[in-house]
């Protein structure tokens, strides 16, 4: 028997599909456990329960006629709080915005709602997706499942936090330097950043108008591709968003990985690795080259330039974005973040256009080189045991601080400069007790192998199946008898 906020995303829809539960079953079930579990967490910045309510009925009025909108049929869920949907609030996790309620709606919403998805809640997340631990002043911290005086990693916080607590069946997060990725690793889920304008960004709040990557959190590679292939694809309202047509990604998910070449870089991404994670990562290596895949030691070319590079255009782009409001009301952000948006305003404009005009070259030296050799990238996702929130509290903490911060998203940030996808999956813990990903990364708009990888690697384990025990669970279960 398992209870119903446990199932995975793509149960959760086929047993409504099946006629196994209803939609409000399902809502009932993930409200029961936020109850439970949300007090300790703080994983919301708002909820929407009456609302909610009335879609979920409407989805089994729907189903009761056998009127389906699609494969999410019926299947609550909830984002970071930086997605638009009109009429409903997004706080973008800052006091600015403590009050906005936009008139659109994101295109990555509409198409989850398309497919018969409706969402319940807003999740909390760093001030203007700006912090990679988090923190969040306005609205509360966020905390570990696992453990809850640790970080969950950020800006996609209650994302990751809300999914893996189970009390979300998936959640949309964003990822400028390893915001969805960072809280999948700390939260032990699985997230995918996809390659840059694989999914359109319309309606979700700018942090960077050339790093920005829509995706999802989720519990499993299925699930995870279950909505890359909902949400993946052209938008006319995102004129960057790509033309190249969208693979079947649940059809790539077959466990075959032979003969695939994944690459461990012996430069860079394990240089400040903690022994614990170090280890985590070779034997989840090691499970894949069980299955077939060939594994590879290499040099990784123009690294000091991809960190470099990426660091100046998320500065200048975010000082840009934030102009207005840090002209007027620069004392309504959080000290850490305006005095981010102020070393912004310093950066000159020729590095900044250097940055940019280098980042086509950058991108073909790396990939001709590296994906000659290899398929996919195996790396940490964060290299160091997760520190506590009072080790990353930017704002009160003692020197050194900073670097420690950094240090979280240190192995993220390349991937996005780049442009390319990359993928987080979990694959051991640490001595605290909190989860430790493995970052698996490829050419561009390879998100189909990076996910056949990660549903390979998920075959033979099961630490994806694991979950924090939650101070109460909820009753409903499938087959269970009515109370």
């Amino acid at each position: 028997m398992v209870a119903l906020a446990d199932l995975t995303l793509v149960e959760a829809a086929e047993a409504v599909r099946d006629g196994d539960v209803t939609s409000s079953d399902l809502l009932n079930a993930c409200c029961e456990r936020m109850d439970a579990v949300n007090p300790t967490l703080n994983a919301t910045i708002w909820v929407d329960r009456l609302g909610a309510e009335r879609a979920a009925r409407a989805a089994d009025a729907s189903r009761d006629t056998n009127e389906w909108c699609g494969p999410l049929h019926g299947v609550p869920l909830a984002h970071k709080d930086m997605y638009y949907q009109e009429g409903k609030l997004c706080t973008c996790g800052s006091r600015l915005r403590k009050d906005f309620v936009p008139d659109i709606t994101a295109t990555a919403i509409e198409r989850l709602a398309a497919a018969g998805a409706y969402s319940f809640a807003g999740l909390n997340m760093a001030e203007f997706a700006q912090n990679p631990t988090g923190h969040n002043r306005e609205f509360g911290d966020c905390h570990n499942p696992w453990n809850p005086p640790y970080i969950t990693g950020g800006s996609s916080s209650g994302s990751g936090a809300a999914v893996a607590a189970r009390f979300v069946y998936a959640a949309l997060g964003s990822d400028t330097g390893g915001s969805i990725r960072l809280p999948a690793s700390a939260c032990g889920v699985t997230g995918l950043k996809p390659t840059q304008t694989r999914v359109s960004r319309y309606g979700a709040m700018p942090l960077s108008f050339t790093l920005d990557n829509v995706g999802p959190l989720t519990r499993t590679a299925r699930d995870c591709a279950r909505v890359m292939t909902l949400i993946a694809g052209r938008d006319p309202k995102d004129p960057t968003s790509s033309h190249l047509p969208v693979p079947d990604y649940d059809g790539a998910l077959d466990g075959d990985i032979s003969g695939m070449r994944i690459g461990i870089p012996t430069n860079y991404f394990f240089d400040a690795a903690d022994p614990v994670v170090a280890a985590a990562i070779e034997q989840a290596v090691e499970v894949l080259h069980a299955r077939g895949a060939t594994v590879t030691r290499l040099a990784l070319p123009v690294m000091d330039a991809v960190s470099g590079y990426g660091s100046i255009i998320s500065r200048v782009e975010a000082a840009a974005i934030h102009a207005e409001w840090m002209r007027h009301r620069a004392q309504d952000y959080a000290p850490h973040l305006s005095a981010r948006l102020y070393l912004g305003y310093a950066i000159p404009g020729p590095y900044y256009v250097e940055s940019l005009s280098r980042r086509g070259p950058v991108l073909r030296a790396f990939a001709a080189e590296v994906f000659a050799q290899v398929d996919v990238l195996a790396t940490p996702t964060i290299p160091i045991a997760l520190p506590t929130l009072a080790e990353t509290d930017i704002d009160n903490g003692p020197p050194g601080t900073e670097a420690k911060v950094l240090a979280i998203s240190a192995n993220t940030r390349p991937f996005n400069y780049l442009g390319l996808p990359a993928i987080s999956i979990p694959c051991g813990f640490d001595a605290n007790g909190l989860p430790i990903g493995l970052q698996l990364a490829g050419r561009p708009f390879a998100e189909a192998r990076l996910l056949r990888m990660a549903d390979a690697y998920q075959r033979d384990t099961d630490w994806h199946a694991r979950r924090p025990s939650p101070p109460k669970l909820a009753s409903a279960r499938i087959g269970a008898a009515p109370a």
